[in-house]
């Protein structure tokens, strides 16, 4: 099928070159963007050549249910009016109650808005996430984000206790949708509640560090029990105006090294707010990736989920991107896609597979250049804690969990905006600066140093999200999209600049080449919409014409 496509494509560009001198300008204009079209389909091609998918089996992981490692969920948001507390709450609500170890699971809520009202909902989410979490465990619940699981009733043919159970939770969420919302429109909460006090006189862009741990810190309990709750965490970096705070990837970098103060997990889960865990098995299925023995070595940086939306509108989305995704998988991996995406923190700190036995431990001389307190001290920040943690993390050691205390004083130090001066942050630590597309910027980074990546396609999707808007909102995320792609294009983590010292493989570069080029792949577009205006205009046809006898 490629084959008659390309011989098509080269058919009518053959064609256009031997009548370029019998026609005029439009003629030009069509050869030139469809040139164009072939080059990026070319492109686009070279995906799909090997598809691969990874097939986790998470059921043989109950075997080794007391050695799974630790996991940090990171969940993001800015703006509580383009993004609702209530879309927050569900997806936070749906990574509590996963199916994984509540002991091992810290979920950490970065509100780059500083907004009160995302505070406030978190703290009713903690309240109603000790009915829900139990609720989902006992009855093995498949979507456990509320606002989707309760839109079917409960049939009459339902165990009573279930159905019982169903209402009084269902109750209880809709008396949480309504606290929030009520919040929403109404801000008398905000002077009855010391608890904001640190809220007063702040602003999006002006504010200090705001570290909440006591929204839920209460998890004692085994790997066993059903009824605890895992750890949810609310933070705010510290943002003055005219100084840069690097968007999103500023904010993740920031939850990286307040998550590495507290629980300090070895993997990493980022999702944005509006996306949902879909499936309860979503941390074990990615976990089968990273814990396989059968690859010696290991060289999985990440695994990524591909992007689904729940919209009716979004079908054709969501099935390009499983295409595209697959065929990803058979190169080096796919590119991280800024969401729905498990990460190892040993990696997002900098490491290389060349500085890695094949059982996973530091190599010696690895040892002698990374963990000195000088080299810690120049790549992370002077932070002794961070310094402290950041050692653990690298060489597998236990949690370096302090008091809760002393843990917030250090987070709250690390959010400081000036914290990341002088240090390798954003440049070869954490999530990757010098574009506002930072997950394609960082990814970019992971594979150049010889990592590989995988992609697991779940039916249904492990993560559902709301496909973006139309209109102007529409249009600043297309914007911000396109913006990111060239600014990866022309900074010195570009597939082309940097050819000479990434470790990419060819096809590899091929697709982030492709990804990039997206924005300048409008304009030829754009020029061939316009086109049979322009000769219609101007008498200049596209196509000779025809004499019929």
């Amino acid at each position: 099928m490629d084959l008659t496509v390309l011989g098509l494509l080269c058919s009518l560009l053959l064609y256009r070159i031997l009548h370029m001198n019998q026609n005029g300008t439009g003629w030009v204009v069509a050869f030139l963007c469809e040139s164009c079209f072939t080059f990026v389909w070319l492109f686009y091609t070279n995906i799909t050549w090997s598809p691969a998918a990874h097939i986790p089996y998470p059921d043989r992981l109950d075997e080794r249910v007391h050695d799974l490692p630790s996991v940090d969920l990171f969940v993001t948001t800015a703006y509580p009016v383009r993004e609702p507390p209530v879309l927050v709450v569900n997806t936070v609500l749906s990574l509590l109650a996963v199916n994984y170890p509540a002991n091992k699971l810290a979920c950490y809520v970065s509100d780059d808005g500083c907004s009160p009202l995302t505070y406030f909902s978190l703290k009713e989410v903690s309240k109603f996430a000790k009915i829900w979490v139990p609720f989902c465990k006992k009855y093995n619940v498949k979507v456990r984000a509320p606002f989707r699981y309760f839109l079917n009733p409960v049939t009459a043919t339902e165990d009573p206790e279930f159905a019982i159970e169903w209402e009084m939770t269902k109750r209880e969420y809709e008396k949480l949708r309504q606290r929030v919302e009520d919040a929403t429109e109404d801000s008398d909460w905000l002077n009855a509640d010391n608890d904001f006090e640190a809220f007063s006189n702040t602003k999006p862009n002006d504010h200090s560090t705001i570290v909440k741990v006591k929204v839920i810190w209460e998890n004692k309990g085994g790997v066993g029990d059903e009824k605890e709750v895992p750890h949810l965490v609310y933070i705010s970096r510290e943002k003055r105006p005219n100084y840069v705070h690097h968007y999103k990837a500023g904010a993740m970098n920031f939850m990286v090294r307040v998550s590495g103060l507290m629980t300090n997990a070895p993997y990493m889960l980022n999702l944005d707010c509006d996306m949902y865990a879909n499936e309860a098995k979503v941390v074990r299925q990615a976990m089968c990736i990273f814990l396989q023995e059968s690859v010696v070595p290991n060289n999985c940086a990440f695994v990524q989920f591909p992007q689904a939306f729940y919209d009716s509108n979004a079908n054709g989305f969501n099935i390009f991107q499983s295409y595209t995704e697959q065929g990803d998988a058979g190169i080096q991996g796919p590119i991280y896609e800024g969401s729905g995406c498990f990460h190892t923190r040993r990696v997002m700190y900098g490491l290389s597979p060349s500085d890695l036995e094949d059982d996973g431990s530091l190599s010696s001389a690895t040892t002698r250049r990374f963990l000195t307190q000088e080299s810690l001290t120049r790549e992370f920040g002077n932070s002794k804690e961070m310094v402290k943690s950041v050692a653990g993390a690298l060489q597998r050691t236990s949690n370096p969990q302090n008091e809760l205390t002393n843990s917030i004083v250090a987070a709250k130090e690390v959010g400081n905006f000036h914290y990341e001066c002088q240090t390798s942050w954003g440049k070869t630590v954490g999530w990757l600066y010098g574009s506002i597309a930072e997950d394609k910027n960082t990814s970019i980074g992971i594979h150049s140093r010889g990592w590989t990546s995988s992609c697991i396609s779940l039916n249904p999707p492990a993560f559902l999200g709301c496909m973006p808007l139309v209109g102007v909102e529409g249009f600043l995320q297309s914007r911000r999209w396109m913006t990111g792609g060239l600014e990866v294009l022309l900074n010195k983590q570009s597939p082309l600049i940097g050819i000479f010292h990434q470790k990419l493989r060819f096809r590899q570069r091929l697709v982030y080449l492709s990804s990039c080029m997206g924005s300048l792949a409008s304009i030829p577009v754009i020029l061939y919409c316009l086109l049979p205006a322009y000769c219609i205009l101007h008498n200049s046809p596209l196509f000779p014409k025809v004499t019929l006898s």
